[in-house]
């Protein structure tokens, strides 16, 4: 009998971190949910097939943020950013992460705008609802945007590493 898929969460404070587990739980997917300081050991340990960075109320650029377990991203281990996940996954691969003019907070419309691994055509025009002070204003060299909400910048991925952000 072979081990189940394991998908580990860190937890860097979004309200949505138990909602994502609860989710993936329901497709089937054994889910954990681990402190953001958890060890790259730690985290291995569970033979994870993929990485979800969740949200969370800091700013990627402020002294004393919450960082990324060294070593994360030489895995080989399919990473999903979400909100600060995807911020801080731009800032460590060389992209901009800006504060935004006003807090988006509230509903918008995505509108994909290239070939995804993760989004769907379909989902294009859908509404989503925003909840940010922050944003990626320019991904990093490999990253292709793939959906935006007006000029916010929603979804980004690089498919021959399997990393991707969400901010939605």
């Amino acid at each position: 009998m072979s081990a189940p898929e394991t998908l580990i969460i860190l937890d860097y404070g979004s309200q949505y971190t138990q909602l994502i587990t609860r989710a993936s739980r329901e497709l089937g997917v054994y889910s954990i949910i681990l402190p953001f300081r958890s060890t790259i050991e730690e985290i291995m340990r569970h033979h994870p097939s993929g990485i979800v960075l969740s949200g969370g109320p800091n700013s990627v650029y402020e002294d004393g943020a919450p960082g990324l377990p060294e070593g994360l991203f030489e895995q080989q281990v399919p990473v999903l950013g979400i909100c600060y996940g995807m911020q801080l996954m731009t800032r460590h691969f060389g992209g901009t992460v800006e504060a935004s003019n006003t807090r988006e907070y509230g509903n918008a419309t995505l509108n994909v705008t290239a070939t995804s691994d993760i989004l769907p055509e379909s989902v294009n025009g859908s509404s989503i609802w925003m909840s940010h002070g922050d944003h990626v204003s320019a991904p990093a060299d490999g990253f292709t945007v793939t959906a935006t909400s007006g000029d916010i910048i929603c979804a980004i991925e690089n498919s021959a590493t399997k990393l991707y952000g969400l901010q939605f």
